[in-house]
């Protein structure tokens, strides 16, 4: 909790292997991703489909413009099921949902607290002695593995307040799950 306080935003570029429980490579997807606090985030993958997630600080959108459809839902509620919002956070009542363990000073792992969580784990790597996030790890109740290798991890730019605003595009089915 303390590394990621330092942390008001970042953005990055990511790359991401997504494996299943045997250890097989299932995709690899590759975009950007743009993080501010409080609960602000913009998490756009490009390839191999396209995909945007966006948080408002008050509702979470999932947008996939293959089947022309964005679900939304509310923060607070999503918070609880989706540790990667962990940084995106300073409230430490959030961080009673969670086990965090070190297993050096730069690596941690976060465990839900909650046996039916879809996100078993989130490990996050930091780069030596500094509050630069170089991958985190996200194992899910399936058992797959996300990896996501960040790069161009960017601390001095704040992203602007307009990245994390989401409109309806025209046509687009609404889920609306709040």
């Amino acid at each position: 909790m303390k590394k990621l306080a330092t942390l008001d935003f970042f953005s990055a570029n990511f790359k991401q292997q997504v494996l299943d429980a045997n250890g097989n490579e299932l995709q690899n997807a590759s975009g950007t991703l743009a993080v501010k606090k409080p609960n602000l985030v913009h998490w756009k993958t490009a390839e191999p489909d396209e995909s945007l997630i966006i948080s408002d600080g008050s509702t979470l959108w999932f947008y996939d413009p293959f089947v022309e459809q964005v679900s939304a839902y509310l923060l607070e509620k999503a918070l609880i099921n989706t540790p990667i919002l962990l940084l995106t956070s300073s409230d430490p009542e959030l961080w009673q949902h969670y086990s965090v363990s070190s297993m050096n000073e730069n690596n941690y792992l976060i465990h839900a607290n909650n046996n039916n969580a879809q996100v078993k784990t989130l490990e996050l790597r930091f780069k030596e002695s500094s509050n630069v996030l170089n991958s985190f790890t996200i194992l899910d109740a399936t058992g797959q593995l996300s990896i996501f290798k960040l790069s161009q991890f960017d601390i001095d730019n704040s992203p602007k307040k307009a990245l994390f605003t989401y409109k309806i595009p025209k046509g687009v089915e609404l889920d609306d799950q709040r």
